[in-house]
């Protein structure tokens, strides 16, 4: 068994069409709040409104080794 790593429920992971799902025991499909948070805070960008400058640092930062 698996846990949910944002609120530590027991999931199992099935497969539906090409992508793998988690679901609860009882076999409906997981959605936690925590997880809907966190998809929220994560920053996106629109290649159209940013600088080819910023861009290129963006990259740079993706690519550098820590």
């Amino acid at each position: 068994m698996a846990k949910c790593k944002f609120c530590n429920k027991e999931i199992v992971w099935m497969k539906d069409g090409r992508k793998n799902v988690p679901v609860e025991i009882d076999g409906a499909k997981h959605e936690c709040e925590e997880f809907q948070k966190s998809r929220q805070s994560t920053k996106t960008f629109d290649r159209t409104t940013l600088s080819p400058e910023e861009i290129a640092k963006y990259e740079e930062a993706i690519n550098k080794k820590k």
